[in-house]
């Protein structure tokens, strides 16, 4: 589903990774989505992110304009069209329209730290999207096993 819309920047490197790399790596996200709970599949977009920030990061440093560029460009795709895309406006209250908020922020300063090449712009989203990636990550399901019969354990 997310696979053809954020792609394996490994790709586009050249002198590493072959296009079979890239192929098998597809494979590989794809196969993970394909049995990934709606949770798993948000923090698959909160995980592509960090990814894609830290890339453009490294390309700032190296003077690699082209790959800052794809990576930031990845970031906001994967805000716009992932976490906000799956946001429910009408039914969600304010949360819903907070991180709608947020996500447009870090859409505006990421274009921002393109422009610039300002690795600030990129410290501060990452400051401001780590609470919510935290918090989704707590929120997690645990397994049935862990959570309906725990108290089977102690009993016995």
């Amino acid at each position: 589903m997310f696979a053809s819309t954020y792609p394996s920047p490994a790709h586009r490197l050249p002198g590493r990774h072959g296009a079979g790399s890239s192929l098998y790596h597809q494979v590989g996200v794809e196969t993970r989505m394909t049995g990934a709970t709606p949770h798993q599949l948000v923090t698959m977009l909160f995980d592509g992110w960090l990814e894609a920030v830290a890339q453009a990061r490294g390309a700032m440093r190296s003077g690699d304009i082209a790959t800052k560029g794809a990576a930031i460009s990845r970031a906001v795709r994967i805000l716009d069209e992932g976490l906000r895309a799956g946001l429910d406006l009408r039914g969600g209250g304010s949360l819903a329209r907070d991180l709608n908020d947020l996500y447009g922020y870090l859409t505006v300063r990421l274009t921002q730290a393109n422009l610039r090449s300002d690795e600030q712009i990129l410290d501060e989203c990452q400051r401001l999207l780590k609470p919510i990636h935290e918090a989704w990550l707590s929120i997690a399901v645990q397994p049935a096993a862990a959570v309906g019969f725990s108290h089977l354990q102690r009993a016995a």
